[in-house]
């Protein structure tokens, strides 16, 4: 299984970490957009969370019929939106549409402490598709009591029941909404929906332990696509199709599909919009890798698409997956400029450090474009990947193959938006901010490529051992994103860079390595509360990769921990022998994944990867609070507007990229509110 939810860490600094200059807190009523868009223009700040803009690029060069299956594939996204939401807690949709309705009815003082305070954590909610936060797991807390909420509900007829408001001001109730600590029921200790009540985790692994045959060579994705429910005393998997669980979301999802196959671009595509939708309206999972594999195959045209029950992220089992779709337009020119990693996939994998049993003997069906997003819902919004591998399932990629894309308009939105303030405060020396301000842009995108394009696509597992859901179980997804990085992580100081063009200088690989350290053991802790442990699988990995490199070359002082005037500094002194230690790392994980063992892969994310030296995380904090900086940052999605000529037939799609943050989240509730 792969992941796809990867950061590249030079992209954090460069565009993740910074705020934009001199900006201005915005209120949900006070930023009148114009006409005038921008990229990475800032639409609202709040929290911890800055929402900015991106662009759809040359959008008027597609034809009419692009346009159009571009526009369905986009309503098909959104039609699915209230699912991710009830996924993640059965109270989330109450919860979210309580306060939507007071937001819009209520007509009282709306320059109270109270009211920004509500209009704060209902922002948050939206921005994390519930109540739980998007990366960190914990519930968020209103600074508004019980009573201040019952009184708007009074006011306004909102309803919001005892028991969710229970789950909202009860911080005992629903505190995580996944919870991956090992040493508890993982189910129990989870609040998302995926589970019904009183099933346990020992009841699931025995549920599966029977029904998975581990020595086939195409294995199904087992839970992918369903609630786990106890019926009657015995397991039962609620399964998400059109006559089932989320039936009424999936019905305008598939009605939007069956328009979509009407202007698909060429037979291939056809074939996989008709196959998706039989999915959809079974629910049958081996109809779900038939339609991954024709999606596989499917790599002509210039539209393609993303959607479904895909990344297993939400699941602390890693299992069930969450609803998703990102619908994408082929940027050409940039695609054919990083096209190459992909053709030389096999010799990437025949000269990598692995074992030679855990490396494919044929990297099959690899495929690399830089897409311009169209349009992004479920788990995909408002907080999006910049890059992408699919299909997940190993079977698949190793007969079929994989696409990868980085999304070129999300990363150029990004990098608009960004600043200097971390790379200045927490770079060990001008040399090594002279050297990310020259090669870092470069160093993230061939970062994500080499991740996405050969590190998901690399390794095999033993025949026999199972797939690393499995086997890895609640640390599959760290160490899967781990293998990957490290994969670019290694390949970025190849001289096979320079020799392919992608590079004139290994000053980029360099670039990166300073970046990936200092973010891996330093400025990604300003995500996290002081005193809290690492939870998010892509920031486990990255410090976990970091600080076994730091422990690694101790002896050899590849990595020197600098203390000057009271701050905290990693300066690499060999950036050769720091390549070769991630290499080792490399084939470590490999070899786990590859034969299954689960106590060494435990071993490496619990000592490395989750807990925090707690005064380093505390001059984080203390460096970075004078900077005013959003740690996280997500979009508004442009809309797309059909134009329809006197019969009713569209003759046009226009783009309209003016909504705030709130008027694009009420009109969501509006437009596409299907399980209300």
């Amino acid at each position: 299984m792969s992941f796809k939810y990867f950061i590249a860490p030079s992209l954090i600094l460069a565009t993740l970490l910074f705020s934009c200059g001199d900006s201005v807190e915005i209120e949900e009523n006070s930023d009148a957009a114009t006409n005038e868009t921008e990229a990475g223009e800032q639409v609202d700040r709040f929290a911890d969370v800055q929402v900015i803009r991106y662009n759809i690029v040359d959008f008027d060069k597609l034809t009419i019929d692009q346009k159009k299956l571009v526009y369905f594939m986009s309503q098909a996204g959104l039609a699915g939106r209230d699912i991710i939401y009830d996924q993640n807690n059965s109270f989330n949709l109450e919860i979210r549409n309580g306060l939507e309705h007071i937001i819009e009815n209520y007509d009282g003082d709306k320059n109270t402490d109270d009211w920004k305070n509500l209009m704060v954590y209902t922002k948050q909610i939206w921005f994390a598709n519930g109540i739980h936060h998007h990366y960190g797991m914990n519930k968020f807390t209103p600074k508004f009591s019980r009573g201040t909420l019952r009184d708007y509900i009074g006011k306004t007829g909102a309803k919001i029941s005892n028991e969710a408001m229970k789950v909202i001001f009860d911080p005992n109730v629903a505190a995580k909404r996944k919870d991956k600590n090992a040493d508890k029921d993982m189910i129990v200790a989870s609040s998302n929906g995926f589970y019904g009540p009183g099933v346990t985790q020992d009841m699931v692994d025995a549920y599966y332990k029977e029904k998975i045959n581990t020595n086939t060579d195409r294995p199904i994705e087992y839970g992918l696509n369903s609630t786990m429910i106890l019926k009657d005393g015995n397991l039962y998997e609620d399964v998400w199709k059109i006559d089932g669980k989320y039936g009424k979301a999936i019905e305008k999802i598939v009605y939007w599909l069956e328009k979509a196959v009407g202007v698909a671009e060429n037979d291939q595509q056809e074939k996989a919009l008709v196959k998706l939708i039989e999915y959809y309206k079974t629910g049958d999972l081996t109809i779900w890798d038939d339609y991954n594999v024709l999606w596989a195959k499917s790599t002509e045209g210039d539209i393609d698409w993303i959607n479904g029950f895909i990344e297993t992220y939400g699941d602390a089992l890693g299992k069930r997956a969450s609803f998703e779709s990102i619908v994408q337009i082929t940027d050409f020119e940039a695609s054919k400029q990083m096209q190459v990693v992909a053709e030389n996939a096999q010799w990437f994998e025949d000269n990598s450090p692995l074992i030679e049993s855990h490396k494919k003997k044929e990297v099959k069906g690899v495929s690399y474009k830089v897409v311009q997003v169209a349009s992004e819902s479920g788990d995909a919004s408002p907080s999006t990947p910049i890059g992408v591998n699919l299909p997940n399932n190993n079977w698949i990629r190793q007969e079929i193959g994989s696409k990868s894309v980085s999304l070129g308009n999300i990363i150029s939105a990004y990098s608009k938006a960004g600043g200097s303030g971390m790379l200045n405060e927490f770079a060990n020396d001008e040399d090594e901010i002279a050297l990310s301000e020259e090669h870092s842009y470069l160093a993230g995108k061939l970062h994500t490529a080499l991740h996405e394009v050969i590190g998901h696509a690399s390794g095999q597992i033993n025949k026999g051992v199972g797939q690393p859901a499995e086997t890895m179980r609640n640390y599959a997804s760290t160490l899967e994103e781990a293998r990957a990085d490290l994969v670019g992580l290694y390949y970025i100081m190849d001289q096979k860079m320079i020799d392919l063009g992608l590079v004139t200088t290994l000053d980029v690989g360099k670039a990166e390595y300073d970046g990936y350290i200092r973010n891996g053991m330093m400025t990604q802790l300003q995500r996290l509360e002081l005193g809290d442990d690492v939870t998010e699988e892509h920031m486990q990995n990255r410090q976990l990769v970091a600080s076994w490199a730091i422990e690694r070359g101790a002896d050899e002082n590849v990595i020197e921990r600098i203390t000057r005037d009271g701050k905290t500094y990693f300066n690499i002194n060999d950036y050769d022998k720091l390549r070769a230690i991630f290499g080792e790392l490399l084939r470590e994980i490999q070899r786990i994944k590859s034969e299954g063992d689960y106590e060494a892969g435990k071993a490496l994310v619990e000592n490395y990867g989750v807990k925090v030296d707690l005064a380093l995380h505390k001059e984080v904090l203390e460096r970075v609070k004078p900077l005013d900086l959003a740690p996280y940052r997500g979009f508004v999605n442009p809309v797309l507007v059909p134009v329809e000529d006197k019969n009713g037939e569209i003759i046009d799609i226009k783009i309209e990229n003016t909504q705030t943050f709130v008027e694009q989240m009420l009109y969501y509730r509006k437009m596409y509110g299907t399980l209300d």
